[in-house]
């Protein structure tokens, strides 16, 4: 009995020091590079990252696009506090694009190029906020809890990268203004990113700002050649071709209003009077397709290897994403397209993450 024991007691401290020696399972470092807005898809998308559990979500970088900085940090920090993460560090990053005086001339581009007066510009379609205190206090009143660091957020990229050589995954889901500059300073970081995943470009198909381009890389063409051209590891673009092929709709709604959090609320608040002004509304939801795949890359079931090129000549097709089948023009990388994912699992890790209590 006593030999047994011992046995037993030998067997169950040799099984404990096992596991002490097995290591954890690592989370996927991320930073989020974003034109911030407030609960569509990039903050939906923010979201997501910070409440997955296998996701080390480790900044928020805000660019201009969709919103000029003041209104993207502000609304980044207000969704951080919706769902209590005052430990994610939100940094301004880039304020224009990489091309000078674009927001000046943005009226005679237009009549140069035929953008369209009804054509989505982003934030050149208005005037630039004074500070993100000024958009949180319209918007939401009161003061914020958080606040950006002062780190710029260029910085704060290449810092952190350093820090984690070979872990950190880059989701530019905005102007890709941001991470062009951080290799320009800092080129030595390319080879430590352990991916980029880009919402941006329009491969097969048209553009959505213009006929040949697509928001995010129309916005800062010099900034998408740029990254797109430098030799990471792994680089994934989530564009127009995956992006238009997967609408939210009312069920999807109904399915995230179901359970009353913050969140929810806001969710509902920001959707509800689109539907019930018309039951049939669905709308694009781009990043949120972006972060997903990040999370689970086993949602992605068709995806091809181009070499991809921007055009960044100031003309008709300004913008404009390029893939090449063959050998594509000297200095292009070799890419992965994403083309279709699964999307029952895809809406139901969205609604999974946005309905936490």
């Amino acid at each position: 009995m006593f030999t047994k024991r011992l046995v037993w007691n030998f067997c169950v401290a040799l099984l404990i020091s096992v596991l002490l020696t097995i290591p954890a399972i690592a989370k996927e470092k991320v930073i989020l590079d974003t034109d911030m807005v407030m609960m569509y898809d990039d903050g939906v998308a923010m979201i997501m990252l910070a409440r997955h559990p296998e996701i080390e979500l480790l900044g928020v970088v805000t660019v201009a696009g969709n919103t000029w900085i003041p209104e993207g940090t502000a609304y980044a920090l207000r969704q951080l506090e919706l769902i209590g993460r005052s430990d994610i560090p939100v940094a301004e990053g880039a304020r224009f694009p990489l091309r000078a005086n674009r927001y000046e001339t943005i009226e005679l581009e237009r009549q140069m190029f035929g953008i369209g007066a009804s054509s989505y510009i982003g934030c050149f379609g208005r005037p630039e906020p004074a500070s993100y205190l000024d958009v949180y206090k319209e918007k939401f009143g009161g003061e914020p809890t958080l606040k950006p660091i002062e780190q710029h957020g260029v910085n704060f990229l290449i810092e952190t990268i350093k820090a984690n050589p070979g872990e950190v995954t880059v989701i530019a889901i905005g102007p890709c203004t941001n991470l062009a500059m951080a290799i320009r300073l800092a080129p030595e970081i390319i080879p430590m990113v352990k991916r980029v995943v880009y919402m941006g470009g329009a491969i097969d198909v048209p553009g959505n700002t213009t006929p040949a381009a697509e928001f995010n890389w129309w916005f800062d063409p010099e900034a998408a050649k740029m990254t797109i051209r430098a030799p990471f590891a792994d680089q994934l673009i989530v564009g127009l071709d995956v992006c238009e092929k997967y609408r939210f709709n009312k069920a999807i709604f109904d399915r995230v209003t179901s359970v009353d959090t913050p969140v929810t609320k806001v969710f509902k608040e920001t959707y509800g009077p689109r539907f019930e002004k018309d039951a049939n509304f669905t709308r694009l939801v781009w990043d949120t397709i972006a972060a997903t795949v990040t999370i689970d890359p086993t949602l992605i079931t068709e995806e091809q290897t181009r070499w991809v090129d921007v055009n960044a000549d100031y003309n008709l097709d300004y913008g404009r994403s390029l893939g090449y089948k063959k050998q594509g023009p000297a200095g292009t990388q070799q890419v992965r397209i994403l083309f279709t994912i699964d999307e029952e699992r895809f809406w139901n890790v969205m609604v999974d993450l946005l309905t936490q209590q």
